[in-house]
């Protein structure tokens, strides 16, 4: 019985590691027949995991998924992987799951080998996160996005622009990008004809779904990250500024908060086109670069990187002093 027992594990993993084998395949592996392979998945289907046959010379075993959802069996890698990931979702840009995210994990913790638990207490102990002060993104909204990108089906929803704007929006979704900040739809624009990058926190999806739409061929040789990453510096915003930053674009692309096309001026100089709605947030974003930087064609982002010039020198003493303010 314990032999047995432990076989069903070992089947049941590989089940979960590769979508389709072959009888001859398993048996191969955990060194039986395959007829107790046979009998093995009868077993698991008696234990509510949705084992699916396909019988043929090409035939062989799937695991499907099913009404309820079974146990699963995960290794090291992948247990310290989604306890991280449950972490990062309890206090990310995800709105809605963060009790759900808090539940799930408190069920894995109880379950992860104390070798486990203590590589992942580790990295909470240590991680401080920084406070997020941007938009946050309905789960549903991401769930409902994500399906129709999946199903191929067109999306109809209200778009608030960055003025404030509303509009409808038709458009076949195809991919989500999420760059460690915001989430961003890319999307064939039907009325504009063309592809178009969305912020998912101002989507508002309207159902049901529009009708099915046969795939195009994705922008950039199919690099969604760099499309998304140029629609993002291109965006209209309120403000904008040509800065060409003193250091390699290597260094540079990987201090920045949210992507941007860079391009090189040579080894040690770059330049990008970045925008806020805001010219003090333009100002900080440039000054977390943490390098030396030349601004050009922003008349307001250059007045407040002087306002803030002068905040940074009183406050170390070297500035005129704060002037009281009229009664």
């Amino acid at each position: 019985m314990l032999e047995t027992s432990a076989r069903l594990l070992k089947l049941l993993s590989l089940l979960q590691a590769r979508r389709d084998w072959t009888g001859d395949e398993l048996a191969a592996r955990l060194e039986v027949t395959t007829r107790t392979i046979g009998n093995d998945m009868e077993r698991l289907r008696a234990l509510g995991y949705p084992v699916q046959a396909t019988p043929g010379a090409a035939g062989g075993y799937r695991l499907g998924a099913g009404a309820h959802l079974p146990p699963l069996l995960l290794d090291d890698e992948e247990a310290v992987a989604i306890a991280v990931s449950l972490r990062t979702a309890a206090g990310g840009t995800v709105a809605g799951i963060e009790e759900t995210s808090a539940r799930a994990l408190v069920k894995l913790q109880q379950v992860l080998p104390s070798r486990l638990r203590r590589r992942v207490d580790a990295l909470q102990a240590y991680t401080v996160p920084a406070p997020w002060s941007g938009p946050s993104v309905d789960a549903g909204v991401l769930t409902t996005i994500a399906t129709a990108c999946r199903d191929q089906e067109r999306l109809r929803f209200d778009y608030r622009d960055h003025d404030g704007g509303h509009s409808l929006r038709v458009a076949e979704p195809h991919r989500l990008v999420h760059t460690g900040r915001r989430w961003y739809l890319l999307a064939w624009d039907l009325d504009r004809d063309g592809w178009r990058t969305f912020r998912v926190d101002r989507i508002r999806p309207r159902t049901p779904a529009g009708p099915r739409f046969t795939p195009r061929p994705l922008p950039e040789g199919g690099d969604v990250a760099r499309h998304v990453a140029r629609g993002v510096g291109t965006a209209t915003w309120r403000y904008r500024a040509r800065v060409t930053v003193h250091a390699p674009a290597e260094r540079v692309a990987a201090k920045l908060p949210v992507p941007a096309e860079i391009r090189p001026l040579g080894e040690d100089r770059c330049v990008f086109e970045p925008g806020s709605d805001d010219p003090l947030m333009l100002a900080s974003y440039l000054a977390m670069l943490g390098e030396d930087f030349t601004v050009e064609g922003s008349p307001e982002l250059i007045a407040e990187l002087r306002r803030l010039a002068q905040r940074f020198l009183r406050a170390t003493g070297d500035g005129p002093a704060v002037s009281d303010p009229p009664r």
